[in-house]
């Protein structure tokens, strides 16, 4: 069995790395007594790409790349791997109130070569997917700017594969060193006394998410 844990931060060891990487924990967990199991974790910022170029050769019926991404760079490969895997998990910190261009571009790649106007996707199989989104205002602030912002993107992703679970980390903790940075909106101190006592229960909900990933893995969906 093959999972992709997706990477759209440019840090490899902090809020979302870290996160992603508890989740990955719940799937090997969950699956320990399954033979073959393999977690690809990938870095997005890694990666030579760019987004869709709108070129359409995956919607020319007949086509050679009828259903596919025909861009030749660094995703050309790992794009029918990730479609055809048993579960994704897709980890973005918020910017200026969207996930990164990178996981934006990917999303892009991954997901128009099976989308199908006002039809079925075109997708090889249904697979459970995992969203998490992490972001240093707090929930109350997140709802007041953003509510829904993430639903439309969640819902096309349902269409083409399965209803996308949706893990929202608020307010975490931006810098190792508040005093570095010029920041006049938020408390360091605030900040340090929630990842003390919250971080830990976000890591939890990731473990619990890789955890349902693994179990939804198992079901004829």
């Amino acid at each position: 069995m093959d999972f992709y844990i997706i990477n759209g931060s440019p840090r490899k060891k902090y809020n979302t790395a870290e996160l992603l990487e508890k989740a990955s924990q719940g799937i090997k967990d969950e699956l320990k007594d399954t033979n073959e199991v393999n977690i690809h974790q990938i870095h997005l910022y890694d990666l030579d790409y760019k987004g869709c170029k709108s070129c359409f050769h995956c919607k020319r019926i007949g086509g050679k790349y009828y259903a596919k991404c025909p861009i030749k760079d660094d995703l050309l490969d790992l794009i029918p791997k990730i479609q055809n895997s048993d579960g994704i998990i897709l980890g973005s910190p918020i910017y200026f109130g969207e996930i990164t261009g990178e996981m934006r571009s990917f999303l892009e790649r991954l997901l128009f070569s099976l989308f199908v106007y006002g039809g079925e996707s075109n997708a090889p199989k249904k697979m459970p997917v995992a969203m998490i989104y992490t972001m240093n205002v707090t929930e109350e602030v997140f709802n007041g700017l953003y509510g829904n912002k993430f639903d439309l993107m969640e819902d096309i992703i349902e269409g083409i594969f399965t209803k996308p679970y949706s893990l929202k980390v608020y307010d975490t903790y931006q810098f190792s060193d508040y005093s570095k940075y010029e920041n006049y909106a938020f408390d360091p101190e605030l900040k340090a006394k929630r990842k003390e006592e919250h971080f830990s229960i976000d890591l939890k909900d990731a473990y619990d998410l890789g955890v349902k990933i693994a179990q939804d893995s198992l079901k004829d969906i």
